[in-house]
């Protein structure tokens, strides 16, 4: 049955596995981030640790050889990367954190890194039966 959203779920050179080993060191950096880079700003370690934490539960939870727990399909994981990558450009200026220059250019970054992974990423296989 072909559904429009399939082909983008196929393509790209980054395997499935990788984007998971990926994400649980994005969200181990994002989670030492702060003592590592010494953020002056409450609110940006605060976003960090979440942030991080909260990619390394999407990892884990996610269906797939990276995961741990098989909780969450291949098709809302891509959409949460999307949705996390966007957070993460935006978080400077939502959390107005702007004005601390390590955590703004490390979101922005990894931010835009992310959604690269995700572009990238080959979530599934080019055939139905292994979906």
């Amino acid at each position: 049955r072909p559904e429009r959203h399939r082909p983008l779920l196929r393509t790209g050179p980054i395997a499935r596995f990788v984007h998971g080993i990926i994400e649980y060191l994005v969200g181990a950096f994002l989670v030492a981030s702060p003592f590592v880079l010494d953020f002056h700003d409450a609110g940006a370690k605060a976003v960090a640790i979440v942030m991080g934490i909260a990619l390394i539960a999407l990892a884990a939870s996610t269906q797939g050889a990276s995961g741990i727990v098989d909780q969450i399909g291949i098709r809302a994981h891509s959409v949460l990367d999307y949705v996390a990558a966007a957070i993460m450009v935006a978080s400077p200026f939502l959390f107005d954190f702007t004005d601390d220059g390590k955590p703004t250019a490390m979101f922005l970054v990894l931010g835009i890194g992310y959604l690269l992974l995700s572009i990238g990423t080959k979530f599934l296989p080019d055939h139905d039966h292994d979906d």
